[in-house]
């Protein structure tokens, strides 16, 4: 996604963008650095949900603050996630996992492979009543392959990562945790319409930011032209080919849309009971 933004800018501002990838620490390499970086437009983080919505409470002591340390330049896009099964087990449906969960109480697993499928899968048993094994692996892509095999009975992964498996048969979707239905598969259905679950939302996002104190005429000319990028039909399109909706926002926007989701990650990593490391 950085690259395919970064392809944009290039030719719209006549500038060479590097994309140097900082993997590790959940997020919070890279955004140490950004955080740190001069105030100047020439560094930007292209991020997720994690460093600025789950880490500030998954961990007691972060080096950076999501709101007071980044100015925020757009939102790029929103990424579905989904709860699924191997289709030799007997479920069909969401409420059909609680029922065969409840009765196996213990005895049923599940896996996950970012802080996205971490926190809605605690937060979905915390709210199902389920006494549930939690797996983690270190990717979305490694939990599948044990889902396959059987290994966990289900998974809570993004739509990126499982709806090529949905589409193939080898795996059955049985929910999105967005609050509205996803137009990549409208068919299934959200979380929140299982009555246990009513008013469930939690998503993954990605977005762009600048270090804090960047010139104002610097963000919004970066975020006119990554909002420009994204109204491209073949930008939308490869997009749509990651699984994802675009959701471009001014800076404003994306401001309280941080705020926003920093507040509803809380409440949810808090009633999963999932403590800060």
């Amino acid at each position: 996604m950085a690259r395919l933004v970064a392809d944009e800018l290039r030719l719209a501002l006549g500038q060479n963008f590097v994309i140097d990838n900082k993997p590790g620490g959940s997020a919070r390499i890279g955004a140490e650095l950004v955080a740190a970086a001069p105030a100047d437009g020439y560094t930007l983080l292209v991020t997720t949900n994690t460093s600025h919505s789950a880490n500030p409470h998954l961990f007691k002591k972060l080096s950076y603050d999501p709101i007071r340390d980044f100015a925020p330049v757009g939102g790029i896009m929103h990424i579905p996630v989904i709860v699924v099964v191997n289709p030799k087990l007997p479920v069909n449906s969401l409420q059909e996992l609680i029922d065969y969960s409840r009765a196996r109480p213990g005895k049923v697993s599940y896996g996950y492979g970012n802080s996205i499928g971490q926190v809605t899968g605690a937060a979905f048993a915390k709210a199902a009543g389920l006494d549930v094994i939690a797996t983690p692996y270190k990717s979305s892509p490694q939990a599948m392959t044990d889902l396959l095999g059987e290994q966990i009975s289900y998974a809570v992964t993004d739509m990126a990562a499982g709806q090529a498996l949905v589409k193939s048969g080898k795996l059955r979707a049985l929910a999105v945790s967005s609050e509205k239905r996803s137009s990549i598969m409208p068919e299934l259905a959200t979380m929140a319409e299982t009555p246990a679950l009513a008013g469930f939302e939690l998503i993954a996002w990605v977005a762009m930011f600048a270090p804090a104190g960047t010139p104002t005429e610097i963000v919004n000319r970066l975020s006119t032209e990554v909002r420009r990028a994204l109204a491209k039909p073949e930008i939308r399109e490869k997009i749509a080919g990651f699984a994802a909706d675009v959701t471009p926002s001014t800076p404003e926007q994306l401001a309280g849309f941080v705020r926003a989701q920093l507040v509803i990650w809380g409440k949810r990593i808090k009633d999963a009971g999932i403590e800060p490391e």
